[in-house]
């Protein structure tokens, strides 16, 4: 019991983002034996407020988006956010109260993402798109050597389930595995795993570096003009994790001076999403060595309805008192 006065509600989901019909049978279908489920955008004006008041449960996508800051104030009784992305540096937590606890959805974009980082690898490794425009232009150069993985090192910062997912893959092709993540440790077989102590260790010995890293203080533009200095000049950058992680400028400027580097980037600096633009502050597009998609590597059907699922489940282990997954800790972001 709370000493405030505050009625705790238990087993009210409150679901801030737009779900549609089908979304929304598949959330009540799992949660609605056990809880409450209501819609935010469903609420008139004037029991939003209301709304907020007694929920115990939120499930967001982009919270800072979906309510307004007066808002957070009126989240009394909320216990739990669970967070739909697998991403947790968009959340308000200036405006939260100190004894919420914050899951993000982790792991359930792995396997389409590690796909896709796959896939620019390779697309990177074997120059295809160049070639392709070669072809185009009526050039015709069968002598030019392609680029081998196998046998060369695959340096993954952020193991977790991105990391753990795309170095499976990067095994199949027979490359060795030098991970980072906070531990040290991990059980996946990896010829090295380190921390963010390591981090030169693996940008110097890497052929090819993924950065699948959360967004956090201790991560904010780590990688930049010194550290891009200690990887291989032809070595490959690939980045599914957040724009802010690398710096723009030292990033331009390296592909423009160190022509065999190559990126290939899924996250940019300002996006849409958080934006509400998407705006590149270098001409990235006319270079040669760089690969561009616009932040879908997560992006195949049935991914959304998937990922609620896990989201659902993670709330439904809470609501019955078990651990869950994904707990955020807030002074890494603060």
């Amino acid at each position: 019991m709370r000493d405030s006065g505050y009625v705790m509600i238990t087993n009210h989901i409150l679901v801030t983002y737009r779900v549609d019909e089908a979304k929304r049978s598949v959330l009540n279908e799992m949660l609605g034996s056990t809880a409450k489920v209501t819609y935010l955008v469903d609420m008139p004006t004037g029991l939003r407020e209301q709304t907020l008041i007694d929920a115990g449960v939120l499930m967001s996508w982009n919270l800072s988006k979906e309510l307004g800051p007066s808002e957070l104030g009126l989240l009394k009784n909320v216990r739990l956010i669970q967070l739909l992305s697998a991403g947790a540096d968009s959340v308000p937590y200036t405006g939260l109260r100190d004894d919420i606890t914050i899951a993000s959805n982790v792991g359930a974009y792995a396997e389409p993402m590690a796909e896709h980082v796959l896939a620019m690898t390779l697309a990177l490794a074997k120059n295809l798109v160049t070639k392709h425009q070669s072809l185009a232009n009526g050039v015709f150069n069968q002598s030019k050597l392609n680029r081998m993985l196998h046998g060369s090192i695959c340096g993954i910062l952020g193991f977790g389930g991105i990391g753990r997912a795309t170095a499976r893959l990067m095994r199949g092709l027979g490359m060795r595995i030098y991970a980072m993540n906070t531990s040290g440790r991990t059980n996946d077989p990896v010829e090295f795993v380190g921390t963010l102590e390591s981090l030169h260790k693996i940008l110097s010995l890497s052929d090819v570096v993924i950065i699948s890293l959360p967004l956090m203080k201790a991560t904010h533009r780590l990688i930049g003009k010194s550290q891009l200095e200690w990887m291989k000049a032809d070595a490959i950058l690939i980045n599914v994790a957040r724009g802010e992680i690398i710096d723009e400028a030292a990033l331009y400027a390296h592909l423009v001076s160190h022509s065999d580097f190559r990126a290939g980037i899924d996250t940019w600096w300002v996006e849409p999403f958080q934006h509400g633009e998407f705006r590149v502050n270098y001409p990235f597009f006319s270079l040669p060595n760089l690969l561009g998609s616009p932040h879908n590597s997560s992006m195949v059907p049935g991914i959304v309805v998937e990922s609620m699922k896990r989201a659902a489940e993670n709330v439904k282990r809470f609501l019955r008192g078990e651990p869950i997954i994904g707990i955020v800790q807030r002074k890494d972001y603060l």
